[in-house]
């Protein structure tokens, strides 16, 4: 005899879907052919077809916190062998989107991040932040922490934005950042688990934090190599672009922790060496952003069946404009051109902040609930 459930739509729901890129959800007539055709979908419970499902009638609870939404790498084969036109790809990618909303807190933080016309006075929080603390501080304490007319022959971004002026604000904003993840994912395991459970995904009924971690260190190999975004057919050649970001990013991130302690640890001051290892990291890192970027918005632009968001878009302009203004400080510096310099490096100071605040709340989100989803698959032993 078949189960039954209590069906109760959500219409806000499937409006909201709609408007992040998944309009094209009522074209779907359970074919099924999208789970036929995903070379990643696990063999028991695929995906898409039931999350489409789940999403025309506005099921809400049955998404979010559906581990399997993340699973989904929108290589893009379902959506181009689609009989309807539905593009399941994109519906599965408005409904992470929402998830990510839903997860992060404030939430009206998430909103703004997702609307256009909030773009501005995201941007010019951080653009005040530094200049209103840092003349705060010169007033009250006497301390040259923000200088626009440094003197000197050989002068770095220090000498016009001191490096503890930047670090006490960077600092507090990247641990809130992850305090915002702690939050968020500690709800979505929960509720990942209790979905999996619901579904016979797994037979587990309490999560072991031993087992889980196994899980997560196993599957990081196939994140770094970029396994599941090789086994797609449409959008393969997405796996480069994906892994120079990657890597470009893990690469500024050891950069940076070194510099950091380099200086309040060994108290050792920059600017470095242009034949120093770390500088030679941080090079590569940079480039590997700017052309990881380039080859994203190339790929995106070239992809007329695939939605592009406002989500999709603002992200790769960040990354772009992380590596751009990076790479730009540094050469202009090189080149003498101090006070151009400093400038770009306050542009660049801004692009870091608005990563470290709003990551919780912007598609970037998605590798760590993405990172988190594939970890519990392989800690279920659901292949």
């Amino acid at each position: 005899m078949s189960d039954e459930f209590i069906v109760e739509p959500d219409v806000n729901f499937i409006k909201e879907v709609s408007k992040l890129g998944g309009q094209d959800v009522k074209k779907c007539f359970q074919c099924a052919t999208c789970s036929v055709a995903c070379p990643i979908s696990p063999e028991t419970k695929p995906f898409p077809r039931k999350e489409m499902l789940a999403t025309s009638w506005g099921l809400k609870d049955r998404l979010i916190g559906n581990g399997d939404i993340w699973l989904c790498h929108n290589c893009g084969d379902c959506t181009s062998r689609c009989p309807r036109g539905a593009k399941p790809g994109d519906v599965l990618a408005a409904v992470r989107t929402y998830t990510i909303g839903e997860y992060a807190v404030p939430k009206a933080l998430g909103k703004a991040v997702n609307n256009p016309a909030k773009l501005p006075f995201l941007l010019a929080i951080p653009a005040a932040l530094f200049i209103v603390i840092g003349f705060i501080i010169d007033l009250v304490f006497g301390v040259n922490w923000l200088n626009f007319s440094p003197s000197g022959e050989e002068l770095w971004q220090a000498d016009y934005f001191n490096n503890l002026l930047v670090d006490i604000i960077m600092v507090p904003t990247f641990f809130a950042a992850i305090g915002v993840f702690v939050l968020g994912l500690k709800r979505f395991i929960g509720d990942m688990h209790a979905n999996a459970v619901l579904e016979g995904k797994t037979a587990k009924e309490k999560i072991d934090p031993a087992g889980f971690v196994q899980a997560l260190v196993k599957i990081v190999p196939t994140i770094l190599k970029h396994q599941r975004f090789s086994e797609c057919g449409e959008n393969r050649e997405r796996a480069t672009s994906h892994m120079m970001v990657l890597f470009g990013f893990i690469g500024l991130f050891i950069v940076t922790g070194c510099f950091f302690t380099a200086e309040w640890v060994f108290h050792i001051e920059g600017p470095y060496n242009q034949i120093n290892p770390i500088k030679w990291l941080g090079n590569a890192g940079g480039i590997a952003l700017i052309i990881g970027a380039f080859l994203m918005i190339a790929q995106r632009r070239g992809k007329k069946d695939q939605i592009s968001s406002y989500k999709d878009w603002t992200l790769l302009g960040l990354v772009l404009m992380l590596g751009v203004t990076g790479m730009l400080t540094e050469m202009l510096r090189l080149g003498h051109l101090y006070g151009l310099s400093a400038f770009i490096y306050y542009l660049h100071l801004i692009f870091v902040w608005a990563l470290f605040a709003y990551t919780p709340f912007s598609k970037l989100a998605h590798f760590v609930y993405r990172t988190v989803a594939m970890a519990y698959q392989e800690y279920s032993g659901r292949k």
